[in-house]
C-alpha cells in the first residue's frame, strides 16, 4: 500500500514536515473559525448594539457545554482512531467512524431537548438581566435547535483529521466560515433579523458542510468509510472513546461553570456592559487559543499513531515542537493585548464605557498568557497517547482547582479588577502543575525512550 497521503505516513515521515502537514490545515481552520466568531461579534456589536454583545456573552456557557458533549465523542473517538490505525486495526477504525456518527446524534438530541425545555431559566442563571435576556434567548434558541447538526459536523471533522485528511478538514471549516461571513451581515443588516440572524447563519453553514462530510465518508473508495455494520454501537468503542474524550469534555464543562461565575461576578461588581466586555476579551483570546488548538489537533494523530506503534522517539519530538510553537503563538497574543488594547476594543464597539472596561481587562487577563500554550499542549499530549486520567486532571487544574477559588476570593477584595486578576493567576499555577506532571512522567520513563 502506498503510504503517501495515507495514515501510514504518520509513522514514517520526518516529524517537522509531518507536524506542519497536519497542523497547518488545523491552524488555518481554527483561525478561520475564530475570525468568524470575531467578525460575527463585530457585526452584532455595530449592527445590533453593545447590550447584544452582552447577550451573546451570556450564551457562552451553553455553547461551551455543547462543545463539551461534542468533544466527548469527537476528540475521544479521533484519538482512539489514531491509536487503532497505528496498530493497523482497520476493522475497528471503520467501526469507530460509524459509532461516532450515532453517538453524536444521540447526545445532540438529548442536549437539545433539555436546553429547549429550560432555556430562559438557564440564561437567567447564567447572568442574563431584563436588558439582555431577549438577545441571549434569540441567539441560543436557533443554535440549540441546530445542535445535532453542530455535533455531527464537528465529530466528522475530527474523523477527517484522524484518518489522514487534515486538508479536507481545513476546507470544511473554511467553507463554513466563508458561508457565515456572507450570510451573517445579510441576515443582520439586510433582512433585519438582529442577533438571531447570526445564529441562523451558523446553523445553515454547518448543515451544508455536514452533508458534504457524510457524502465523503460514504465513498467506499476512501481508506476509512461508513459501513452498514459500523452504525451498531459497540460497548468497547463507546467506553474507550468516552473515557479518552472525558478530558476535553470536563474542560469545556468546567469552562461553562467558570463563565457562569465570571458573568455573575461581572454583574455584581460591574454591569451588563462588563459582561459584554468579557465577551470581547474572550473573542480576542480565542484567536490565539484556537491556533494552539489547531497545533494540538495536528499533534494528536501523530502522537497517538506513534505511541500505538511504540515509536517513542517520534512521540517525544512532536511534543517538543508543538510546545515551542504554541508558546510562540500565545506570546504574540500577550504582546498585542498589552500594547494595543484600545485598538482591539474599538473593533467591536463604539461604546466608550465598554471600551474602557475592555482595555483594563485585556492588560490584566493576558499577563501570563504565554504560559497557557505549554499547559494546553501538555494536557492534550496525555490525552493523545491514551492517558485520560492525567489529561482530565490537567484539564481541571486551571478551571476548577485554581480559577474558581480565585473568582470567589479576589472580587470581594478588588471588585471588578479581582475578576480579571483571577485569570492570569490561574494560568500561572496551572502551568506549573503541567510542568511538574510532564517532568514526573519523563522521570518515570513511561513515555521517554
Amino acid at each position: 500500500m502506498d503510504q503517501k497521503g495515507s495514515p501510514l505516513e504518520l509513522g514514517t515521515k520526518r516529524i517537522w514536515p509531518l507536524l506542519l502537514q497536519y497542523s497547518i490545515p488545523s491552524v488555518i481552520a481554527m483561525t478561520a473559525s475564530s475570525l468568524y466568531n470575531i467578525t460575527a461579534s463585530i457585526f452584532i456589536g455595530h449592527g445590533v448594539g453593545a447590550l447584544a454583545l452582552s447577550g451573546l456573552a451570556i450564551s457562552f456557557p451553553l455553547m461551551n457545554l455543547a462543545a463539551a458533549f461534542g468533544s466527548l465523542v469527537g476528540v475521544g473517538a479521533s484519538t482512539l482512531m489514531s491509536l487503532r490505525l497505528g496498530q493497523r486495526d482497520y476493522a475497528s477504525a471503520n467501526k469507530i467512524l460509524g459509532n461516532v456518527f450515532v453517538l453524536n446524534i444521540l447526545l445532540g438530541l438529548v442536549y437539545t431537548f433539555i436546553v429547549l425545555l429550560f432555556l430562559d431559566p438557564i440564561l437567567y442563571f447564567f447572568g442574563a438581566s431584563k436588558a439582555t435576556i431577549s438577545y441571549a434567548n434569540d441567539y441560543m434558541l436557533v443554535i440549540t435547535i441546530g445542535n445535532v447538526v453542530t455535533h455531527l459536523y464537528f465529530g466528522l471533522n475530527a474523523m477527517l483529521r484522524a484518518t489522514g485528511n487534515p486538508t479536507k478538514s481545513m476546507m470544511a471549516t473554511i467553507s463554513t466560515v466563508i458561508i457565515n461571513i456572507i450570510l451573517t451581515p445579510l441576515f443582520i443588516f439586510g433582512l433585519k433579523w438582529g442577533i438571531k440572524g447570526a445564529a441562523i447563519s451558523t446553523v445553515v453553514s454547518q448543515t451544508l458542510l455536514m452533508i458534504w462530510q457524510i457524502r465523503f465518508f460514504s465513498n467506499k473508495e476512501n481508506f476509512i468509510h461508513l459501513q452498514k455494520n459500523s452504525f451498531r454501537l459497540e460497548r468497547k468503542i463507546v467506553v474507550d472513546s468516552l473515557s479518552i474524550g472525558m478530558a476535553p469534555f470536563l474542560m469545556n464543562a468546567a469552562a461553562s461553570i467558570i463563565v457562569i461565575v465570571v458573568n455573575q461576578s461581572l454583574i455584581k461588581y460591574g454591569s451588563d456592559l462588563a459582561v459584554g466586555a468579557y465577551g470581547i476579551i474572550n473573542r480576542g483570546a480565542s484567536l490565539f487559543v484556537m491556533i494552539a488548538v489547531g497545533l494540538n489537533q495536528g499533534m494528536q494523530p501523530i502522537a497517538g499513531y506513534n505511541f500505538g506503534a511504540k515509536q517513542i522517539d517520534r512521540v517525544n519530538k512532536v511534543l517538543k515542537l508543538t510546545i515551542m510553537l504554541a508558546t510562540a503563538i500565545m506570546t504574540v497574543g500577550f504582546i498585542v493585548s498589552e500594547l494595543f488594547p484600545h485598538a482591539v476594543a474599538t473593533i467591536f464597539t463604539k461604546d466608550e464605557q465598554m471600551i474602557q472596561i475592555v482595555v483594563e481587562g485585556l492588560r490584566i487577563v493576558f499577563i501570563f498568557f504565554p504560559l497557557a500554550g505549554f499547559q494546553m499542549v501538555t494536557s492534550n499530549f496525555f490525552q493523545s497517547i491514551g492517558m485520560p486520567g492525567k489529561a482530565i486532571f490537567m484539564s481541571l487544574t486551571r478551571q476548577v482547582l485554581f480559577l474558581l477559588p480565585f473568582l470567589l476570593i479576589l472580587p470581594p477584595h478588588f471588585g471588578l479588577k479581582g475578576v480579571w486578576y483571577s485569570m492570569p493567576a490561574a494560568d500561572l499555577l496551572s502551568s506549573l502543575v503541567a510542568a511538574y506532571m510532564l517532568v514526573t512522567q519523563y522521570a518515570r520513563s513511561k513515555i521517554n525512550s
